[in-house]
């Protein structure tokens, strides 16, 4: 996740980039036609449409979030998203770090909310508002009352308020979280994080998993990404974007980027760039 700096709100073409912190990124986006073609992410996506219809497929079905509804994405889970009308349509969304709801949660299984539109009358305004106040600068205390507060809500969500599950490892797993972030571009063996978190590989796998939402390998992917990202917005060709975040060629950062974000890089930088220019 490559969240804004703090206290900055850019706008783009027909996204707005909001004020972030670690582990949290606030967006606001209007689409008048396809918006997004198949993707995933690792981090929880919960956001308010504001206007027009949000259709998207998620788990198999066709779902549709209208103004005032809520849309709660688990990572790791597979979905598009077009307009439901020839309006088109708008939304605000938070993409919240499972590590930070993790936090919350003390140990417990990440929650996972069966039906992504919560359709109750203003739901998305009375949970959401510090969330989504694009404007609201996400210092450290701001940062953990958002947490706090998206995982309380998740919980309600989901029906799990009270989990039995059996807690995780969660320092053994953060270990391997943080050597993994700290260079995503390496290549980390499964003996070297054995070695690290004190589990075996399968256990390891599960438990981050359960923990943060993705696997090992996707979440270093995605953290690839974010360097690309990073180094696009301050005008790197993407050629050279692409070796410097670890991939292997431009078109291998090309798919992967769509695979993540449901858009081409050259498509996520025009919108950026429409209004700039």
């Amino acid at each position: 996740m490559c969240a804004p700096p703090p206290g900055a709100v850019r706008k783009h073409g027909e996204i707005t980039v909001g004020a972030g912190g670690d582990g949290i990124e606030r967006i606001e986006a209007r689409f008048s036609e396809k918006a997004f073609s198949p993707h995933r992410h690792d981090s929880y996506a919960i956001g308010v449409t504001l206007a027009g219809v949000q259709s998207f497929r998620y788990r198999g079905e066709q779902r549709h979030c209208l103004p005032g509804q809520c849309l709660i994405l688990h990572p790791d889970e597979l979905h598009d998203g077009e307009p439901g009308t020839e309006n088109g349509f708008r939304y605000r969304i938070v993409y919240i770090d499972p590590a930070l709801v993790q936090q919350a949660l003390d140990g417990s299984s990440l929650p996972f909310v069966a039906d992504p539109v919560l359709r109750t009358p203003g739901i998305g305004a009375a949970l959401l508002a510090d969330a989504l106040d694009m404007e609201d600068a996400v210092d450290e205390l701001r940062r953990v009352d958002i947490g706090t507060g998206l995982a309380r809500m998740l919980r309600a969500a989901s029906g799990t308020e009270r989990s039995g599950t059996a807690l995780l490892d969660l320092p053994a797993l953060l270990r391997v979280r943080e050597q993994i972030a700290a260079d995503p571009a390496g290549r980390h063996s499964t003996a070297a994080l054995e070695r690290l978190s004190g589990l075996d590989r399968w256990t390891l796998a599960r438990q981050f998993r359960a923990a943060f939402g993705t696997s090992p390998s996707r979440f270093r992917t995605m953290r690839q990404l974010d360097r690309a990202r990073r180094l696009m917005v301050a005008g790197t060709p993407l050629a050279e974007a692409a070796l410097e975040a670890g991939f292997a060629d431009q078109s291998h950062l090309s798919r992967q980027f769509k695979r993540a974000y449901g858009m081409t890089p050259a498509r996520w930088r025009a919108a950026l760039e429409r209004k700039a220019a």
